[in-house]
Parts: C-alpha cells; sequence; structure tokens
C-alpha cells in the first residue's frame, strides 16, 4: 500500500538525472518517489543511494524546471512496479511502461516489482527445442534454442536494425516430437534502448504492417529520454515477458537493440553518483548489472512457458575485446557477429559465420528436434568456410593459378557460400538453408568432406568418384 511520506525542502543538489536529499525519513534502497516541482509537475523517481545523513534519487523523466527550495519528494513505500494482464501483446509502451499507442490502459491481472526475481537454480530446466529465425546463417549453423541468451555483435552503421525487425516478424518456435506446440503460444517481446525518433518509428511502422504486433508487445523508450528510463526500460520489458512466459505459458522470445545505449546509460548515471570507473570509464559493477538482465532467461521445471532472449549491441570502433561485448560474451551462451566487409559487399544479413557461436545449439536440433544429419550439416560448412577463407588468404600471395584444383573448388565454394547461403532476400525455412548447404558441399570433393559419414555423401551428396564429380 502507498504510503503518504513527504520530504519538503530537503533537496540540497540536483546532478544531470540525480536529485540529491538529507535523509528526513526511513526509506529503503529502491523505493519508488515522485517529485513535484513547484508548478505541481510530477515526475517518476527511485532511490538509488542511500547513506546515514543523504539520499539519491534517480529522475525518470527530465529535471528542468526542478528547483532545489520548491521541491517536495513523496515516498511510495514500494519498488516501482509495472501493471501486467492477458492482453499486453499488441501494446506499445514507453520506456516506464506507459502506454503510448493510443489505446486504452492495460487491463491489470496483477502488479509485479520490475527487478524481478532470480530464477531457482534447482527450478530451472536446460534450455531446448529449436525456434526458427528465418535466417540461415542462425537456423542452420547457430541455432537458437528455446531458452537460450544469444546476442548479436554489430557495429554503427551495420543493418542491425533491419535484421532485428525481420526476426521479430519471422521467429517461430518450430514443433518437435517432444513437444506439441501451437502457434498462439509463441509470442514476441520486443525493446528499442535509447533509439532515435526515427528508428523508433520504423520499428512502430514496420511492426504494424507485417502483421507481426499482433503477437508483440512493443517498448519503445528514446535517446531524448533520460539516462535513468534507459536503464529501466528492459526491466520493464523484461518483467512483462515474464509474466507472459510463467504466468500465461507462452514461449517469449525477447529482443533488446541496442544493449550499448543501455552500458552507456549506466557509465553516465554511474559518473553522476561520483562512483570510481573501471575499464573504458564504466562502472566495476556492470557485469553484474548485466547479469541481473541476461539471467532472467530460461524455463522453469513445471512451467509451460520459457524465456529467450536476443539482445542486440553495437561494438564501439567494431572493436569485439570491448568491455560490453567482453563482458556480455561471458554472460551469454554464444554469439552471433555481423561483418563490415560483408555489408560493403552487399550480402545480408552481413553474418561472420565464424566468429559466431550457439553453445546450447547441440540441445535443440538434431532427430526429434530438426532433422537427424542437421548437426554434422552444419559442422562441414563450418569446416568447408573456414578452409575457403584460408584459401582466400593463400590465393592474394600467390594467386589463382598458384592454386591446387582442390583449392580453386574451396575457393569457389567460399564465393558462393557468401553470395547464396549468407546472403538471402526474406524468411528462408529451415529445410531451404539446409537444401542450398548440400547443393553447395556438392561442389566439393567427396574425399575433402571428413564431417560426414559415408551414409550422408551417398545420400545428399552424390557423387561418382572422389573427385566430387555428380552422378
Amino acid at each position: 500500500m502507498k504510503a503518504d511520506v513527504y520530504a519538503d525542502g530537503a533537496a540540497t543538489r540536483l546532478e544531470g538525472p540525480l536529485l540529491f536529499l538529507k535523509r528526513t525519513v526511513d526509506v529503503g534502497l529502491h523505493e519508488a518517489v515522485e517529485v513535484e516541482d513547484g508548478q505541481g509537475k510530477v515526475r517518476l523517481g527511485r532511490i538509488s543511494a542511500i547513506d546515514d545523513d543523504n539520499l539519491t534519487v534517480e529522475v525518470l523523466e527530465s529535471t528542468s524546471g526542478l528547483g532545489l527550495e520548491d521541491t517536495r519528494v513523496r515516498f511510495l513505500g514500494e519498488p516501482l512496479t509495472f501493471a501486467v494482464g492477458p492482453e499486453l501483446l499488441g501494446r506499445i509502451f514507453d520506456g516506464v511502461g506507459r502506454v503510448i499507442d493510443d489505446g486504452p490502459p492495460v487491463a491489470a491481472e496483477k502488479t509485479l516489482r520490475i527487478d524481478g526475481l532470480s530464477i531457482n537454480p534447482a527450478a530451472r530446466e536446460s534450455p531446448a527445442d529449436f525456434i526458427e529465425t528465418g535466417i540461415s546463417t542462425i537456423d542452420v549453423m547457430n541455432s537458437l534454442v528455446r531458452g537460450q541468451k544469444l546476442p548479436i555483435f554489430s557495429g554503427a552503421g551495420l543493418p542491425h536494425d533491419q535484421l532485428a525487425i525481420q526476426i521479430a516478424h519471422q521467429a517461430r518456435l518450430r514443433k518437435s516430437s517432444r513437444q506439441a506446440s501451437k502457434e498462439d503460444e509463441f509470442a514476441m517481446v520486443f525493446v528499442a534502448i535509447g533509439v532515435p525518433y526515427d528508428s523508433a518509428e520504423r520499428f512502430r511502422s514496420a511492426m504494424e504492417a507485417s502483421g507481426a504486433l499482433e503477437h508483440t508487445l512493443l517498448f519503445l523508450n528514446l535517446a531524448s529520454d533520460s539516462s535513468t528510463q534507459r536503464l529501466l526500460c528492459p526491466r520493464y520489458a523484461l518483467t512483462a515477458a515474464e509474466y507472459l512466459a510463467f504466468d500465461q505459458g507462452k514461449h517469449v522470445l525477447v529482443l533488446m537493440t541496442d544493449m550499448t545505449n543501455y552500458c552507456e546509460a549506466l557509465r553516465e548515471v554511474s559518473a553522476s553518483h561520483g562512483e570510481v570507473p573501471s575499464r573504458k570509464g564504466f562502472p566495476g559493477y556492470m557485469y553484474s548489472d548485466l547479469a541481473t538482465l541476461y539471467e532472467r532467461a530460461g524455463s522453469i521445471s513445471g512451467v509451460s512457458g520459457s524465456l529467450t532472449q536476443l539482445p542486440i549491441l553495437t561494438m564501439p570502433s567494431d572493436d569485439i575485446t570491448h568491455p560490453i561485448p567482453d563482458l556480455t560474451g561471458y554472460i551469454t551462451e554464444g554469439q552471433i557477429v555481423l561483418d563490415r566487409e560483408l555489408d560493403r559487399a552487399d550480402i545480408y544479413p552481413p553474418v561472420k559465420v565464424l566468429p559466431c557461436l550457439s553453445r546450447l545449439m547441440k540441445d535443440g536440433i538434431g532427430e526429434g528436434f530438426t532433422h537427424r544429419d542437421h548437426p554434422d550439416l552444419a559442422n562441414q560448412l563450418y569446416a568447408a568456410y573456414a578452409h575457403a577463407v584460408h584459401v582466400r588468404v593463400l590465393a592474394s600471395v600467390v594467386g589463382r593459378e598458384g592454386l591446387t584444383e582442390t583449392d580453386r573448388r574451396f575457393l569457389d565454394f567460399g564465393d558462393l557460400f557468401e553470395t547464396e547461403f549468407i546472403h538471402q532476400q526474406g524468411m528462408r525455412s529451415l529445410e531451404a538453408g539446409m537444401e542450398i548447404g548440400w547443393r553447395l558441399l556438392r561442389s566439393l570433393p567427396a574425399s575433402e568432406l571428413f564431417r560426414l559419414n559415408d551414409r550422408q555423401i551417398d545420400e545428399y551428396i552424390k557423387v561418382s568418384d572422389e573427385d566430387g564429380e555428380k552422378a
């Protein structure tokens, strides 16, 4: 129950989004507050730091117009919460859970704390079951598994926004022999963090035009919004996703872009607090802070729903060793990497296959999930492309004429792999992607396909001799 506890004239300092108060009342950390200025305008905030004499309040909206003498703070006696209900899907919210789609308020079934609760490790189930994204480089070679957290590492100017919209439109939970699934059991939560207004409108219009909004919950946090609001946006979104997954029994895919904006906001707020910076100026607790978001993905034993995450982050200066991608990689279960050279070559999506990895792929593909020969095909495509990239480097030194016939075939395979397998227009099913993979492998000598067994070579490659000529 909300408590009518006020602090009048307690403000001592205003620095960016932070309001500093004398500690005149007994309150708790992360308690929600309402900050009222002299004109009666009320702003939402939360207590972010407490010591013996002072309180620090993170104001979630612009602090313009706030004065120290006439500011009144009301302590609500509870943490920030989000009202959720069965009618969430199809709605659009801002970064702090306010409806912005001109529709009526959501009929609330319950009110949940936005900081969520950790899944009991003893109750957590291992991720399983294949989620089809319609992107061959993911579905065939770096498969996404229900309950997994698999980030996409991009660079400034690369088409990660386009890829995010495409996945939101195409993604679906694939039926397996283990578990029957229905179309209405799958839902999307799309979270835009710190994006320009035109990008937010592009997300909104693309969702509406494609029909994806019907099974999607959309959160739009603008670059013009406060940095403190940016820190809370994914928490509101994940709270809604947890409700859909663990209360409504849906399999929810959460797509968050751009997590780099979140980390930059974390650095900004940390600096305002006067905290000692760590690598690149980011706070030393950034790892644990990111973990509080990513570890909300998973499945719970005895609960039919699941929560899967596809966070997108842009690597500053395309540096994969930067603290943001580096720490993200320690928490999550692999990565999908976008490449600037492929983008310049008009390859879309520009997925750089070799550094990509899905650590849980083996738990969602193969017999009973996708296809019996899916794992071996993925391994062979990876090995063949890796060899092709090596040969490409060699050819840059000795020329094509200096290569062996086998190496020239690998060189051609690498080009075809990029233009026909990696590059795609629109949705491509898993089966279509696998068929392209098998077809490209037929251009190589059967003797070089070490990751395939004799049955697979006879069934899919169909060669008449060791040179790889088609029968």
